[in-house]
């Protein structure tokens, strides 16, 4: 296990420091997962698809990494994470306002 934590330069972290970066992993796997959805959906239905999990994903997994750049103080991960956020943010208004239209 210490090999492990060595290799992937974990070893010298605090408990704390520890929770964050499993905190921001956390974050880059949800972000991730919203890529598998898009191709599940796109095979699914045989044509190229963006379903509304896909922003949700898009929206926790940013939300939750750019919490975890500011803990690191990372601007340019902040910056990046921020305007994503602005444009997942808008995808879902636009999806919800269009389903709130047809009812």
């Amino acid at each position: 296990m210490n090999f492990l934590l060595d290799w992937l330069g974990l070893n010298n972290l605090s408990f704390n420091e520890l929770l964050w970066v499993f905190f921001g992993t956390l974050g880059q796997l949800i972000f991730f997962s919203r890529w598998i959805i898009q191709w599940y959906y796109s095979e699914k239905f045989n044509t190229s698809l963006i379903p509304i999990g896909f922003w949700w994903c898009s929206f926790f997994g940013g939300l939750i990494t750019l919490i975890y750049a500011h803990h690191i103080s990372s601007f340019p991960f902040m910056l990046a994470q921020a305007v994503g956020l602005i444009i997942y943010s808008r995808n879902l208004i636009l999806i919800y306002n269009k389903k709130n239209e047809k009812n």
